[in-house]
């Protein structure tokens, strides 16, 4: 099975998360299989980028995209 979910970076207090394509059971932090955005929420108003068109194909193959991402994409249209 596949997921679409965040993958965290960043210093210590100090997150930024990429958008990733990921095999279920791996961790959070594991291998991914595409990485298709980014989002930070530090600034004042919290940055993100989504590439739509790889995030539809990914979910027309049978990816399923956590409760986090599903609202991101909400507020990226």
């Amino acid at each position: 099975m596949v997921a679409i979910r965040l993958r965290r970076g960043g210093a210590k207090k100090k997150p930024f998360y990429r958008i990733v394509v990921i095999d279920s059971r791996k961790k959070r932090d594991g291998r991914v299989l595409d990485i298709i955005g980014y989002y930070d929420p530090k600034p004042e108003t919290p940055e993100y980028k989504i590439d739509k068109e790889r995030y539809d194909s990914w979910v027309q193959k049978g990816a399923n995209a956590s409760e986090a991402v599903k609202s991101l994409i909400k507020k990226a249209k």
